[in-house]
């Protein structure tokens, strides 16, 4: 017998899927008010900024009912990894769409549940199947025709793009490892308060204090916006399955190419969506081969 009724579980999911796509569109917002700083400020101090905000968000929804004891961590070593690998992630971005634009830049991190899949045979141990390994090479045919390697629309930062792809996969693996040993609650504070500390390293050599009203509200904004947004995806992901909301993460591409045409006026040209087609392709068929051996 079901928990919840019916009418009731689909209700969920339709609310889990709507708050996934605001999540995306927060998470395009970002990119777009991060890409609008990127021409005046460092992308260490934007990144920073973002992080700081993540910390105080979350600490101001998990200290007041558990206290300090909620950073004792039984791996250390993984929060501390992991942490930096999504710190990376967003380092790696906020630099890369200084260069190129948000859309292709979007696309390209599309690859991330790609390369979860690769690397979750050799780490987790996890049974691969020909499917699989198929997917994750279509998936980067198409940052191959997203990239154009040698070609006069390649810019080098398509491939921090990658890098920033590539460490967020580390990070979700890494994830997975501390799970059985840590709560949510705890690796969700240890990641922004790793990051926060890391990047304050740098920050006195690339900090510069908001020259108007207006930046200081993108910086506000772009912190805000990041913290929104991975609330979404908690709240989507405790609402409804992750095989019934997951498919939705690609909208967020579409909200990037929306936000990069009305910002900077960029629309991506015909390869371009044709590479980021192969690799959303490549993802859904991915989820489906993997709810489908679950």
């Amino acid at each position: 017998m079901p928990l919840l009724p019916p009418a009731t579980s689909a209700s969920q999911n339709l609310l889990g899927i709507g708050a996934l796509c605001l999540a995306g569109l927060n998470f395009a917002l970002m990119g777009g008010t991060a890409k609008l700083l990127g021409e005046s400020y460092s992308s260490v101090q934007i990144s920073w900024v973002r992080a700081a905000a993540h910390l105080l968000f979350l600490a101001a929804l998990f200290l007041p009912r558990h206290g300090l004891r909620i950073l004792r961590t039984r791996r250390p070593g993984l929060q501390l990894g992991r942490a930096a690998m999504l710190t990376t992630s967003n380092l790696a971005f906020f630099y890369a769409i200084t260069f190129i634009p948000l859309a292709k830049a979007a696309a390209i991190s599309l690859t991330a549940p790609l390369i979860v899949a690769l690397l979750a045979w050799p780490i987790l141990r996890e049974r691969t199947t020909p499917l699989r390994v198929a997917c994750v090479a279509v998936g980067f045919l198409g940052v191959l025709l997203i990239v154009r390697p040698g070609g006069e629309v390649f810019h080098p930062a398509s491939l921090l793009v990658l890098l920033s792809a590539s460490a967020y996969a580390v990070y979700q693996i890494l994830t997975r490892l501390v799970a059985p040993h840590d709560s949510a609650e705890t690796s969700a504070l240890w990641a922004p308060l790793t990051g926060v500390v890391l990047l304050m390293a740098a920050l006195p050599w690339v900090w510069e204090n908001p020259r108007s009203a207006a930046d200081a509200a993108l910086f506000l904004a772009t912190g805000a916006l990041g913290a929104i947004g991975h609330y979404l995806v908690a709240v989507a992901l405790r609402l409804a399955p992750a095989n019934v909301v997951s498919p939705f993460q690609y909208v967020q591409l579409l909200f990037a190419v929306a936000v990069g045409w009305a910002i900077f006026g960029h629309l991506p040209d015909a390869t371009t969506w044709l590479g980021a087609g192969v690799i959303v392709a490549a993802g859904l068929l991915l989820g489906w081969a993997q709810a489908r051996a679950r």
